[in-house]
């Protein structure tokens, strides 16, 4: 694996132009204060309670997610190149999906497999022919983005149905800001702040047409077993909506309402970040205790919007991202502003052949994988786990992509020895309303803590920083 790019000391060690007041302030900062300060970022993530579940640990039921003080840096440019990417990428995301439940051109052209859509366990016939709002299918997109060299910025996989993540986003900035006000004095940094609001616009933009002026938008959340339930409940609050669960909602003549102390109050947009599975026990599996009866009518009927559509799964499925480049030429007439990872098929039997012969060398990846599980990376996997993995590629090739294992770059974290470089990526966050696309400058980036690690989920034990983008 090549040599991982620095992003504050850059490819030939010279100090890169963005980390350059950071840098000072580090140099001037002695290592117990700015330990003592990461002792008491962990103390307000406590106390402000930001947790997430790790499903099937017995031992940690809640955790905190570790905090880096040290921010990452991008300039200006750089925020400027991929922020045209990601508006390019999520428009060429909406009209595939748009595509595949309608025209099904791109299917016809024989761009892609129509097995691959077709006998994908999360492509929804329940969708064929549905109109929604404005054609905006993904109104929230997490695309999860790595950096390889001082020039390259890569997708490693979007994130279309219910992306999280946002809140860390957040809180990670308002607890620097309270932490360390001098180092933002040095610095002119774009503000995240504005997102809820950002959100709640794009939300209430796709109400449906017969919707009053200020359409009623609520959150609904499978409940607090949920892992991601406390950015549910910090969403609904910044965002000033209403947090409901299936049980405070029902539909009468196919139009939502919500349960109040004053009475049924009609529902316009859902955000939901329930799984489509569990959405409506009339309409998918009837044993859900999550959902609505009878929502999926009042969605065929126009009456509500939700937020992301039903279906979009197939957009994260990652045999599927494999396609974008040509999905963006396909619908856009444009090359992709953002490269992919080069990705190997391994429902392709040349594909998969040479995924065979280099096993040691790839990360192979379900391609409904999520949380970084169910993923090998070869460099660091032993021999038996090499030889298993080799088996279940054999057996079922179409379950699973395979990619280079790429040197992503480092940023200087706070370790228990000091200052370290730790290898990170980004997600930021991008919101599609009615007329426009927006993307509040910068994003969650997380960090693999580990030395050496390239698995930067919360899930295996990576930590997350706040993301400044600088105000040129």
């Amino acid at each position: 694996m090549a040599v991982a790019f620095d992003e504050m000391n850059g490819a030939g060690g010279e100090l890169r132009q963005a980390y350059q007041e950071l840098s000072r302030w580090l140099s001037e900062t002695p290592p117990d204060s700015l330990a003592n300060r990461r002792q008491e970022a962990e103390l307000l993530f406590r106390r402000i309670g930001i947790t997430f579940a790790v499903y099937g640990d017995a031992e940690a039921q809640e955790r905190l997610i570790p905090f880096d003080v040290v921010p990452r840096i991008l300039s200006g440019r750089e925020w400027a190149l991929m922020e045209r990417g990601l508006k390019q990428r999520v428009r060429a995301l909406n009209m595939f999906l748009r595509d595949i439940y309608h025209g099904r051109d791109i299917l016809r052209a024989n761009i892609i497999p129509h097995d691959l859509i077709f006998q994908n366990p999360v492509f929804r016939p329940e969708m064929n022919g549905q109109a929604v709002p404005h054609d905006v299918y993904v109104h929230i997109a997490g695309i999860d983005i790595v950096r390889v060299d001082d020039e390259n910025f890569y997708v490693l996989e979007d994130n279309a149905r219910t992306p999280s993540g946002v809140s860390y986003m957040l809180e990670n900035r308002e607890v620097m800001m309270r932490l360390f006000p001098d180092l933002f004095a040095r610095h002119r940094i774009a503000p995240v702040e504005r997102y809820p609001d950002e959100l709640l616009t794009a939300l209430r933009s796709v109400a449906p047409a017969h919707s009053s002026s200020e359409p009623t938008v609520a959150l609904m959340t499978p409940g607090i077993y949920n892992s991601a339930y406390y950015e549910h409940s910090f969403l609904a609050d910044k965002l000033g909506v209403e947090l409901v669960e299936g049980r405070d909602l029902i539909v009468k003549n196919d139009e939502v309402f919500m349960r109040t102390t004053e009475g049924l109050k009609r529902v316009d947009v859902i955000y939901r970040r329930v799984d489509d599975d569990f959405l409506d026990p009339l309409t998918f599996r009837p044993d859900s205790a999550l959902g609505v009866p009878g929502l999926m009518s009042a969605y065929r009927a126009g009456n509500v919007t939700l937020a992301n559509a039903v279906g979009t799964g197939i957009a994260d499925d990652k045999a599927v991202y494999s396609y974008m480049p040509d999905i963006v030429k396909f619908y856009l007439g444009e090359e992709p502003i953002l490269k992919n990872v080069p990705t190997w098929r391994c429902r392709e039997p040349a594909d998969l052949a040479y995924v065979l012969d280099h096993l040691p060398e790839l990360v192979v990846k379900e391609v409904h994988g999520s949380g970084g599980y169910g993923m090998l990376i070869g460099p660091a996997a032993t021999k038996a786990t090499i030889e298993a993995f080799r088996d279940k590629l054999k057996r079922e090739p179409e379950g699973f992509i395979a990619q280079p294992t790429l040197a992503l770059s480092t940023c200087p974290t706070c370790t228990e020895s000091g200052l370290a470089p730790r290898h990170v990526d980004l997600r930021p966050f991008v919101l599609t309303g009615r007329d426009r696309v927006t993307i509040v400058p910068g994003g969650l980036t997380r960090v693999a803590l580990k030395e050496g690690s390239l698995v930067v989920n919360s899930s295996q034990g990576g930590g997350t920083k706040d993301t400044w983008v600088l105000d040129e």
